[in-house]
């Protein structure tokens, strides 16, 4: 990041002066007026879910799973996908236009968290098709959308779990493809080369979450592998297509549970149909297409980001909550531990770090119904329609129009040409806001449990050595804290600096 020189008098009271956006600072006082109370019992009741799921399957399982991925890391949990898949979990958040259940995006947040506060790689496990498919909604292509998550939604009714992923890092392409002014520095090499009828794929991704447990992969690459910012592709992929395969399960520290899988292509047929978005459609959009791409990428983080930050309240309550039983049930110089005025202190820092987390993913969120990705379903005509239509004239009458480029071509002009550089910087901002600041107290929380539990926190039954490692991958997936500190920075201060730049050095 560079400046422009020394600050003189007048610039330096110029920015002392400057008043912060109160869209930025009140987003949360701006949309709650304008959601549908129903969100609050569709949410209350997803939390319900999340809880008897961690007391019925979670927890029972947490350690045993984590000793598994110890024992073998090829292991895969399709044990816990389809118990998973059977409560309902990968259709939960899918709007009833594409046949899932529709409760509200945001409700998602809490149910990670929840399933967090458990394990966060088993809640990762469930949080991370989320993420394929918010990647899918963001091309907002109807038609695809409507194709990829009904398949979800039958394969609940099958009892064959059908997950999707997103595809985007590659062994020399990690943070930086999450911004399109560090992307033409990375080393991205997976490409697609159009032919008749479709693209051949050719390139690695790795660290794909869930990969070896997905059916659907959404493949970033690039047309032109010295202007990817220009020449951003976003495919369908589905198992069994010629030419892709999956390749080796990284060795993780923590988070175990859910497996970070390599995938390979090799000459990988991608027909026409299978096209989420590329430059020929991106022409047809009034920004060009490396704008159009970093739009993309913010619809997608903004929503997921703030999913992380659940992740990190959920490791930090997990943290937290280890050291309360611990506490409550040891002595130390002849009472209780947690009567120590030294140990309600740190317990009340620790409960203060779970609850300030928590607001930031809530607040992320609210910037995402006001101003991002849910701001449709979220509005109150469209909210209400979509929850009482009867599921019969939904799929009968309302799907078939789903197929239709109009469709596509209305959402496009919804979400790309109206929107605003300031919401999807406001959105954005907050769901970067929210990770870095979440997934820090979620270590810190983790250091506070050890220190507290000295010996016995080391011990793995215990549950707290756990969560202290699974909390430190949170900092480098959706990009590392330091990525999202300077994305904050471009979002929210330095678009209103004269002179200030990010992604330079």
């Amino acid at each position: 990041m560079k400046g422009d020189g020394a600050m003189g008098p007048n610039r330096s009271k110029a920015l002392l002066e400057r008043e912060p956006r109160f869209d930025d600072m009140a987003v949360s006082l701006l949309a709650m007026p304008r959601l549908p109370k129903a969100m609050v019992k569709e949410t209350k009741q997803a939390v319900e879910l999340a809880r008897r799921f961690n007391d019925t399957v979670v927890r029972p399982y947490a350690l045993e799973l984590d000793r598994k991925k110890h024992e073998d890391p090829d292991f895969l949990p399709w044990e816990f996908v389809e118990e998973a898949n059977r409560w309902g979990l990968y259709t939960l958040c899918i709007p009833t236009l594409f046949g899932g259940q529709g409760v509200n995006f945001p409700a998602l947040s809490y149910v990670l968290e929840e399933l967090g506060s458990a394990c966060t790689g088993m809640s990762n496990l469930v949080g991370v098709h989320y993420l394929g498919v918010a990647t899918l909604c963001a091309s907002w292509n109807m038609r695809l959308m409507n194709k990829v998550m009904r398949d979800t939604a039958e394969g609940e009714k099958t009892g064959e779990p059908c997950l999707i992923s997103l595809a985007i890092t590659e062994p020399g392409a990690g943070t930086d493809v999450e911004e399109v002014d560090l992307v033409s520095k990375a080393q991205v090499a997976c490409q697609a080369k159009k032919v008749k009828g479709g693209y051949v794929v050719n390139g690695r991704k790795i660290f794909i979450s869930n990969g070896h447990l997905s059916y659907w992969h959404m493949l970033v690459c690039y047309e032109d592998l010295k202007n990817p910012q220009d020449t951003v592709i976003m495919l369908a992929i589905h198992n069994g297509m010629k030419g892709f395969s999956f390749g080796r399960q990284e060795r993780k520290m923590g988070q175990k549970g859910c497996p970070a899988s390599e995938l390979i292509f090799e000459d990988c047929f991608v027909p026409d149909d299978l096209v989420c978005i590329n430059p020929a459609q991106g022409k047809k959009l009034k920004r060009s297409m490396k704008e159009t791409h970093m739009q993309v990428i913010d619809y997608i983080v903004a929503a997921s980001r703030a999913g992380v930050g659940a992740f990190g309240v959920g490791v930090a309550r997990g943290a937290y909550e280890e050291a309360l039983r611990f506490a409550g049930e040891t002595e130390v110089d002849g009472k209780l531990l947690i009567n120590h005025e030294w140990a309600q202190c740190m317990l009340a820092e620790m409960y203060k770090n779970v609850a300030v987390g928590r607001l930031t993913y809530e607040e992320a969120n609210y910037a995402n119904d006001l101003l991002g990705m849910f701001k449709v379903l979220e509005w109150k005509p469209i909210f209400y329609y979509l929850k009482y239509m009867p599921k019969p004239i939904m799929d009968k009458v309302i799907q078939p129009f789903l197929n239709l480029g109009a469709v596509t071509w209305l959402f496009r002009k919804i979400y790309f040409d109206w929107q605003k550089e300031t919401d999807y910087q406001c959105s954005s901002g907050w769901g970067s806001l929210s990770k870095f600041t979440a997934t820090d107290i979620g270590v810190k929380n983790g250091q506070l449990a050890l220190e507290m539990m000295g010996r016995a926190g080391l011990r793995h039954d215990r549950g707290a050595e756990k969560h202290l490692r699974d909390s430190k991958l949170l900092q480098i997936y959706e990009g590392t804290n330091q990525l999202n500190r300077l994305n904050l920075f471009k979002c929210l201060i330095g678009r209103d600096v004269p002179g200030a730049r990010v992604f330079e050095e």
